[in-house]
């Protein structure tokens, strides 16, 4: 079988590219320089593109497509012109996956689009499943574009699923890169009041859930990536800090966040109790579902 990977050099796709290969698959790599993919991902064919336009001949003979390209989006202030990459990035490039498919001689059978829990907004303590209504904000409506311009792909009689993926704990980027040196040099803490709920999840399983998604004939439309113990931020803060031997008592006020970030504040602010039904019910087993230990394999 072969696998093509767009976002491959990303946080996620570089390790979902290396997995596929491991697992004995044919993998065609995507990103904007080839350069750090060879040298990150041996034994993938590695091809370059300008972030919209797959190259000629990439799609030839592939049964999975994984696409995770997108403009990292906490990466500093909304403004406007990064708001539209934000949202390009991810709307233009799958619909121009979209059409390349419809034009190839023999479509992919299947379609596994990132999307994320951003598309729920901000909604407190409920609970929220794949077939939960989906918010008004600005993240929101990039998730709904996207996830409609992946679902285009049915016409061709391709089976699609949307990873909704939520907030990814890995060693070396991500949320908690960016959390471990303040919390090491003991003044982390929450962020706001720390009553909001963190759709967290292990960077292994995110990978796993992409798989079980390709895999499992019975995954359509949505599917949360997130753990099936969501946790506050709170909660977060004192795991990560116990995880650290450090005291976590140096709160973050959300009026002081808002005016560090912006717009872009409500991207860590907003609450999200995701759960992930879809992957469950289809027999997903999680290797990380407590945060205790997801920090224990991260950090420790």
């Amino acid at each position: 079988m072969r696998a093509l990977v767009t976002g491959a050099s990303g946080l996620i796709g570089k390790r979902l590219a290396r997995r596929l290969v491991a697992d004995g698959l044919e993998v065609v790599a995507v990103g904007r320089d080839v350069a750090p993919l060879r040298a990150q991902l041996p034994g993938a064919r590695a091809l370059a593109w300008d972030g919209v336009r797959l190259p000629a001949g990439a799609l030839d003979e592939v049964d999975w497509i994984f696409h995770l390209a997108g403009e990292p989006v906490a990466d500093g202030r909304w403004t406007e012109e990064r708001k539209a990459r934000i949202r390009d990035s991810r709307v233009l490039s799958t619909r121009s996956l979209a059409a390349a498919l419809a034009a190839s001689a023999r479509p992919s059978r299947v379609l596994v689009c990132a999307s994320a829990v951003g598309i729920y907004g901000d909604r407190g303590d409920e609970p929220l499943s794949e077939e939960s209504r989906h918010g008004d904000d600005f993240l929101a409506g990039v998730c709904d574009a996207w996830e409609a311009e992946a679902r285009g792909v049915e016409a061709i009689g391709a089976r699609v699923a949307s990873v909704r993926i939520g907030i990814v704990l890995a060693r070396d980027g991500g949320a908690l890169a960016r959390m471990l040196p303040v919390f090491r040099a003991g003044v982390g803490g929450r962020l706001g009041s720390g009553r909001q709920w963190m759709p967290w999840i292990h960077v292994d399983d995110v990978v796993g859930i992409f798989l079980h998604a390709a895999r499992v004939a019975e995954v359509r439309g949505a599917i949360n990536a997130v753990s099936p113990a969501p946790v506050t931020n709170a909660e977060l803060t004192r795991a990560l800090g116990k995880a650290v031997h450090r005291p976590a008592l140096v709160p973050a006020p959300a009026f002081a966040m808002r005016l560090a970030l912006g717009e872009m504040s409500e991207v860590v602010l907003a609450s999200q109790r995701a759960m992930p039904e879809v992957a469950t019910r289809t027999g997903y087993v999680f290797r990380f579902p407590r945060l205790e230990a997801a920090l224990s394999d991260l950090v420790g």
